[in-house]
């Protein structure tokens, strides 16, 4: 695997380095030992998948608290989406900043977001299908969100949003004060 930095703090684009033949290909997907020299935590809780209709369709920005924070290990699996994470830790060298990194099913790479970071994706086809490892266990009481659109942190998403949840749409602007 392929560990590339971005302008967040901890968080990596991972490509996958494949081995083909005349069968087709192989890749490792997940490594504890090429994670943690990277920094990583390698636990995974959950496996989660998603899966979208519609072009357009928005999901996001989403996080958990403590003591409930987890990590994510973000893949496309089918289709295409812009993955979005948005640095929400005040204490952060990068607080406030974001990047947004195309994964799909035909490049196979994935996203690595940090706990407390704000996690969200717009999806480009129609039929998308998502998956992520978790590092830790989804707690609705820890659940906590910004807005896609909250003009503090300049999101500017490659594509119309056509599909949001109520929830999502409601997630309120930041207003200065220490995200909890």
């Amino acid at each position: 695997m392929e560990f590339t930095k971005t302008a967040v703090d901890g968080c990596w684009i991972i490509d996958l380095t494949p081995f083909g033949d005349e069968r087709g290909g192989f890749a490792r997907t997940f490594c504890a030992k090429e994670f943690a020299e990277h920094g990583i935590e390698t636990g995974v809780a959950q496996a989660n998948m998603s899966w979208n209709a519609k072009k357009g369709t928005l999901r996001g920005m989403h996080r958990q608290i403590a003591p409930a924070a987890e990590g994510k290990l973000v893949r496309c699996t089918r289709g295409v989406i812009v993955d979005a994470c948005l640095d929400l830790r005040e204490d952060s060298p990068t607080f406030g900043e974001h990047v947004m990194v195309e994964l799909s099913a035909d490049n196979r790479r994935a996203l690595w977001i940090p706990p407390y970071c704000g996690h969200g994706y717009l999806t480009m086809t129609d039929d998308t299908e998502v998956t992520y490892q978790v590092s830790g266990f989804y707690s609705p009481e820890h659940e906590r969100g910004q807005r896609y659109d909250d003009p503090a942190f300049g999101l500017q998403w490659p594509g119309e949003v056509e599909v949001i949840s109520d929830k999502d749409k409601a997630w309120p602007d930041w207003d200065g004060k220490p995200i909890k």
